[in-house]
């Protein structure tokens, strides 16, 4: 089998800006619902960093306060605010001045005119004198006796309760919110793969034979389905939580320099480190990823190409030596699969070295600081908690950059099938066939046709200057060696693919000039190899056209003798189908396959090879079919059983792509040429 057939088409990009535009443009339906997500996502962001420093107030203000801000009355009244007047500076407190209260081990005193500040160690306090002094400044002290030391704790005790029903009430919203964002950008981004695999399978439809000749099932199948999941989870895990990320990244940084700007250089001094191992881990991660994906390519296309051939595999006794160039080829997935777990097992470690190194600097230079009371405690587990926030996203880089890169090949691949246009298209304004006048006459005129696009000589042609004409009601007989061009005149008629020299007519218009959807509306047509959808009798029968009645189903089923062997099944024409059929016999088949044709009622109608591989009596079945269905309509029969053409009205003998003999049976029997040679050839085999 061709390489390009095992291998998916190579990607080298993992980001293109590009490729995520086309993107977007498909996330602009659900505009609203990523809006409304993308809000929610802020909110959740905002509360992450919000937690921390409510934490932060809690055990600085009120579990291990060594200063809290009061106001003190003109008679040395104290007055304590609360935390939501504490935090926005919303109390009213005219005619009082702020202070803070300080403790420490001997006891608590207010310094009145002083405001909170981040370090202790500003002021010299003389108890004796009740001043505390701050360079120059000189501030008043009062010290509180037991009564107010118990009020003061009473307070601190009322504002922990509201803090930690405060804590109780963002996490819930917290939680709220992020099964708000999670479940609008998992309907969202639902929808966005929805529509594009609509979009895709629309497309497949509509592509012409020779696109399918190039593209194996195994790929067409893993664009509809695994790409599309790809693209799924981008959105999902990628797009909008890296905005999350970023945004997190950039507040906690913001955050924790408000609150210590030294501390927070220390956190972040191991960043080089972080920004080295990203920069190394994106390469190395693009190569084995992309290493990985071509040899999967390999091992599903030699599955599914094994597993359809199971039957020959099984027939000449091969299964070991397919065994063994199927192990060559898990093999060499297996090392490159190691090859991309070492390179994430490494990436992991060494974030979670940097941040345990951010960790340790921190805790030896803040916990020193807090003993020394230069740092208050709550600014210490606040920074441990941005810490371990601020290094998470960078954790999950590795994944999200994984999701990210599979997305983009993924995207490519489904751009560039939705790109690739078909060959056999119509005309800007295309002509219809009269269906009510419909004749039926075919004509080829000097038709020259190659599978190749560009043909260079002769050789390289399928057929070869083919003239020929079916009058209306006509039956045409094509018969000849394999590879002579029968399929191929049949193929041209539907105009699955378009002839580079010559011309073929339907009612003498140029099938070109037709709408090509109405001309194969007016060409029914019966396979050697039948395919059965899944489904029932009746769906497989009408083809999902609901206009067809249950009564004309089985008015044609009785018509072409299927009825006889549908109404003996468990549940007649509602007899569940397998893939392919493959629990009917192929006369049964293809006596469901003239039922199918014939409903549709089609102006002309093609056999091809319709009597191969079939048992006597079936066959017998399946003639008389024949016979009734071909009355009154253009036909054309390629056929290897010669007795079964002998009533033709014309037959014509393929060779090698041309025409070597036209006329009926008699008629060629008595020129004595290659139809005759067919002939005996066969009588002597059948004798």
């Amino acid at each position: 089998m061709a390489d390009n057939i095992h291998h998916e088409q190579d990607i080298e990009k993992s980001f293109d800006a590009h490729i995520m535009s086309r993107l977007m443009k498909y996330a602009k339906s659900q505009w609203l619902l990523l809006f409304l997500s993308i809000l929610m996502m802020l909110m959740v962001t905002a509360l992450d960093l919000g937690v921390p420093y409510v934490t932060k107030i809690a055990i600085d203000d009120y579990i291990s306060p060594k200063q809290q801000l009061v106001y003190v009355t003109a008679d040395e009244g104290i007055i304590y605010p609360n935390v939501f007047e504490r935090l926005l500076g919303t109390y009213d407190a005219s005619g009082a001045e702020k202070s803070i209260v300080y403790t420490d081990p001997a006891g608590s005193y207010i310094i009145k005119g002083m405001a909170p500040a981040k370090s202790f160690e500003f002021f010299t306090l003389d108890l004796s004198s009740r001043t505390a002094k701050h360079g120059d400044q000189v501030y008043q002290v009062l010290i509180l006796d037991n009564d107010a030391a118990a009020l003061m704790k009473t307070h601190s005790k009322s504002q922990l309760v509201t803090l930690t029903v405060t804590l109780g009430f963002l996490l819930l919203i917290s939680f709220l919110s992020s099964f708000g964002h999670t479940y609008l950008l998992n309907y969202a981004s639902q929808k966005i793969v929805y529509n594009m695999r609509e979009q895709i399978f629309s497309h497949i439809q509509s592509m012409s034979l020779s696109f399918f000749d190039k593209n194996p099932v195994g790929r067409l199948v893993t664009r509809v389905s695994n790409d599309m999941d790809n693209i799924n989870e981008m959105f999902t895990n990628v797009v909008v939580s890296s905005l999350k990320d970023f945004l997190l990244l950039g507040g906690t940084v913001i955050v924790m320099a408000l609150i210590d700007l030294r501390l927070t250089l220390i956190c972040f001094s191991t960043m080089p480190l972080v920004l080295l191992s990203a920069s190394i881990f994106r390469k190395r991660a693009r190569e084995v990823q992309r290493a990985v994906k071509v040899k999967i390519a390999r091992i599903n296309a030699t599955l599914a190409e094994n597993i359809n051939g199971m039957k020959i595999i099984q027939i000449f006794n091969k299964e070991k030596s397919i065994y063994q160039d199927f192990d060559k080829i898990n093999t060499d997935f297996l090392e490159s699969s190691i090859e991309e777990t070492h390179v994430y097992a490494i990436f992991r470690p060494t974030m979670n070295l940097a941040y345990s190194l951010s960790l340790s600097l921190l805790l030896w230079f803040g916990g020193g600081d807090a003993i020394r009371n230069t740092v208050d405690l709550g600014v210490l587990v606040a920074f441990i908690t941005y810490t371990q926030q601020f290094f998470r996203p960078i954790m999950d880089l590795s994944e999200k950059f994984n999701i990210l890169q599979s997305s983009m090949a993924s995207a490519e691949r489904i751009f560039m099938l939705l790109d690739e246009k078909p060959i056999v298209t119509n005309i800007q304004s295309p002509k219809k066939l009269d269906p009510v006048n419909f004749k039926g006459e075919i004509a080829f005129e000097d038709v020259w046709f190659s599978y190749s696009n560009t043909p260079q000589t002769d050789e390289d042609y399928v057929l070869k200057g083919v003239s020929f004409k079916a009058k209306p009601g006509e039956a045409i007989a094509l018969v000849g060696a394999t590879g002579s061009g029968k399929t191929t005149i049949i193929s041209l008629l539907n105009r699955f693919y378009d002839i580079q020299k010559g011309r073929i007519t339907v009612d003498g218009i140029d099938i070109k000039q037709l709408d090509k959807h109405d001309l194969r509306h007016h060409i029914g047509i019966v396979l050697q190899d039948v395919f059965l959808f899944s489904g029932d009798i009746k769906s497989n029968i009408r083809l999902y056209n609901q206009d067809i009645t249950d009564e004309k189903i089985k008015e044609i089923s009785r018509y072409v003798n299927a009825h006889h062997f549908i109404s003996k099944l468990p549940k007649g024409y509602d007899e569940p189908v397998v893939e392919r059929g493959a629990t009917l016999s192929a006369g049964q088949r293809q006596l469901l396959s003239f039922a199918r044709a014939l409903v549709f009622d089609p102006g002309i109608l093609i056999l091809d090879e319709a009597t191969s591989n079939i048992d006597t009596e079936t066959e017998l079945l399946i003639q008389d079919a024949i016979n009734k269905i071909i009355k009154g309509r253009t036909t054309l029969i390629v056929a290897h059983r010669l007795s079964t053409i002998q009533h033709a009205d014309k037959i014509i003998v393929m060779s090698k792509g041309e025409i070597k003999e036209m006329g009926r049976h008699q008629e060629l029997l008595a020129n004595q040429g290659m139809y005759y040679d067919l002939y005996t050839l066969q009588y002597s085999e059948g004798n």
